[in-house]
């Protein structure tokens, strides 16, 4: 989901069902490379995996492993699954188009758009502006953990289908002070974004999602990219997800569960080529005007990312994960048992996306998963 630490946000296990079962191509393929890095991942404790690469107009999709512990079936090509916080580019994107109708500035308070709403424990919106909300250097603290369902197993069955409102989740964010002075530092939260959610309401009149879909998802034509709101279920196909709540703990099917828990930081349902093919349209500029872009790519030491990879960086919804070719823009997410990482070239021509239906408690297994798929990555994008 929107994680609150960087471990929930990639990683990804339980070890069960088969490999690809295509012949092994040409080992220097972008498909052999693809296929190779996703058997290594479902080796690794990942259920079942799937990715994409989107080369100018060439794709390329494999998979591995299961999408049911149960009955063995094969994972999906390109399945629906919940893309976590990899919602979070899709909202930026939305707020900076905003900023450049000249309609809301990144240098606002909060307090001039939701007067009262970051106003408790020593929070002060008048003190937060739209740039740190986005760009996750407001120190608002983050609710996740707070939340009965994220607990434990058996908390996920007692509450999975409980409603939550970005205001509602924002009112347990200000039970707490906040982590530091607005700008001072930077601090993953997914109550920046829930934030953005609300301020985009505010601005338009209308939902997040709506202006996403009318936005982002007509413009360009994706079809199967959507906020399920209250709907616990996916379209199919899909494959189950899986969490482990603890280390050595068993792992739970969490499949069927509410996604406003996350809401606007976290809540959209996407594929793989949808997600694939939005990332080259953000890389290309084909949904902000050039300001807009510059200020999306103003990034910022993302300090609790560097244990993952030193040199990540964070801008507004958005994140540069440095490789052995330069770097690529990116962002991850995870909602129970999903964990998804997509990534695009600087200009656009390659983007990667890579999902793994499965989430991890165990930390050595969870950190093995996370560097192969950051290796996998890098494979891929710098072709």
């Amino acid at each position: 989901m929107a994680a609150a630490t960087v471990g929930a946000v990639l990683a990804t296990a339980v070890g069960a069902g088969a490999g690809s079962a295509s012949p092994p191509p040409d080992r220097r393929s972008t498909t052999a490379v693809l296929r190779h890095g996703l058997d290594d991942l479902h080796h690794l404790g990942a259920s079942g995996t799937q990715g994409l690469v989107h080369d100018g107009g060439r794709v390329t999709a494999a998979r591995s492993g299961v999408a049911d512990l149960d009955t063995g079936a094969p994972m999906p090509v390109d399945g629906y699954f919940r893309i976590g916080s990899t919602t979070k580019t899709f909202v930026s994107v939305v707020l900076l188009q905003l900023v450049g109708e000249g309609r809301i500035r990144l240098d606002d308070p909060i307090e001039r758009w939701l007067p009262g709403v970051l106003n408790a424990n020593g929070n002060d919106g008048r003190h937060v502006t739209v740039r740190q909300v986005l760009q996750h250097t407001s120190g608002l603290y983050d609710p996740t953990n707070d939340l009965d369902a994220l607990k434990s197993a058996d908390e996920f069955l007692v509450h999975r289908f409980d409603h939550y409102t970005e205001a509602h989740l924002v009112a347990i964010a200000m039970r707490h002070p906040p982590l530091f002075a607005a700008g001072t530092r930077w601090s993953y939260s997914n109550t920046n974004y829930l934030v953005a959610g609300m301020l985009i309401e505010r601005v338009t009149g209308h939902s997040w999602h709506t202006e996403v879909r009318s936005r982002i998802l007509v413009p360009l034509h994706l079809t199967r990219t959507f906020y399920p709101g209250d709907r616990p279920t996916l379209p199919r196909p899909h494959a189950k997800g899986y969490r482990q709540f603890a280390a050595g703990g068993p792992l739970v099917d969490t499949t069927v569960f509410n996604p406003t828990v996350t809401a606007s930081a976290g809540g959209l349902v996407s594929t793989t080529t949808d997600l694939a093919r939005f990332w080259q349209a953000v890389a290309r500029g084909r949904l902000l005007r050039p300001g807009q872009m510059a200020e999306l790519h103003q990034t910022v030491l993302a300090d609790g990312f560097q244990g993952i990879r030193p040199g990540i960086r964070y801008g507004l919804g958005i994140m540069w994960i440095p490789n052995r070719c330069g770097g690529s823009w990116a962002h991850v997410g995870s909602m129970p048992g999903m964990s998804t990482l997509a990534a695009v070239t600087a200009d656009g021509r390659r983007s990667t996306v890579l999902y793994l239906a499965t989430e991890l408690a165990d930390p050595d297994r969870a950190e093995a998963v996370i560097q192969r798929e950051l290796t996998l990555l890098d494979d891929l994008i710098c072709g």
